[in-house]
């Protein structure tokens, strides 16, 4: 990290000397909660739980993040490697049923040294989609399980929200990598995910073309058996916001309604729709450092 190059901003902070990257974060790993989630997909958090690892700054930012008070807030607890394995193991033992890191990529190398040895049950990698090719490939055999977004298709919003003119080529390349180390999705008999892709996509307050164009995407690139799709209602307006009035807003239902019909029309079968009544606070964890 002396020269950071881990996500696709290429900041090159000197990160080892203290300093900030585009992330927030220096070398040291900071998180803020470490505890079982069950508000993950069905094939995620089961019965059990998913045993979350929620990890402090982010290298995409986007204005309107749930999680703004971890991503762009400054708030989480420094760990060293030991501890986060020493975490890891706890949550293991605990009986939840995957390992999930919540937005680690600026910290990729050192949760690839915190992973050995290599967890019993899968590891999961949740993150914006905004992912460096190079650095996916250090998780390679660390990493059973991706649930990368895809926020946009349309780069003038992943501009206007995420300062990410780049997002569409940038996250599309991500994952076709992350499926090219998983391979098709595999479910055991209770369906719980053990290996595989899924994609989320949030629909955001009037914007069904980018919801449209990333839907085609996915049927262009992967055929019935090969990824789950997760389309999300869940938006919910923060402070963070405040700048877009158009996001000042859940999404109707009318919207819902359009985005899952043209899910079907592409014949997009595998994966999960969620309740309009998602879009609710209960869903975002406290960060309260438990499990820390």
């Amino acid at each position: 990290m002396r020269s950071c190059t881990l996500c696709p901003r290429r900041c090159k902070a000197d990160r080892t000397a203290g300093h900030s990257g585009y992330c927030g974060e220096s070398s040291d790993i900071r998180i803020a909660r470490a505890a079982r989630h069950d508000w993950e997909e069905p094939c995620i958090s089961g019965a059990n739980g998913s045993g979350a690892i929620f990890f402090s700054g982010c290298s995409l930012g986007c204005v309107y993040c749930q999680n703004h008070e971890i991503s762009t807030g400054g708030k989480g607890k420094v760990v060293t490697v030991n501890r986060l394995r020493e975490i890891i193991r706890s949550l293991e033992s605990s009986g939840v049923h995957n390992i999930n890191l919540v937005t680690a990529s600026h910290f990729a190398p050192l949760v690839v040294e915190a992973l050995k040895p290599r967890p019993t049950i899968p590891v999961v990698w949740n993150s914006s989609g905004y992912e460096s090719v190079e650095t996916l490939k250090l998780l390679e055999g660390s990493v059973q399980i991706y649930l990368p977004d895809l926020k946009y298709s349309d780069n003038r919003l992943a501009e206007k929200y995420s300062n990410a003119p780049d997002y569409f080529e940038t996250a599309t390349k991500a994952i076709l990598e992350m499926y090219r180390q998983t391979g098709p999705y595999v479910l055991d008999d209770d369906g719980i995910l053990k290996s595989g892709v899924i994609i989320r996509h949030l629909i955001l307050p009037g914007a069904l073309e980018n919801s449209f164009g990333v839907l085609e995407w996915i049927a262009e690139n992967f055929l019935s058996g090969e990824v789950l799709v997760s389309l999300m209602s869940q938006y919910l307006p923060n402070t963070s916001a405040s700048g877009f009035p158009e996001l000042g807003r859940i999404i109707e239902k009318e919207e819902y309604d359009a985005v899952e019909q043209r899910l079907y029309e592409l014949g997009i079968e595998d994966g999960y729709l969620q309740d309009l009544n998602s879009a609710e606070e209960s869903y975002i964890p406290e960060f309260d450092f438990e499990g820390l």
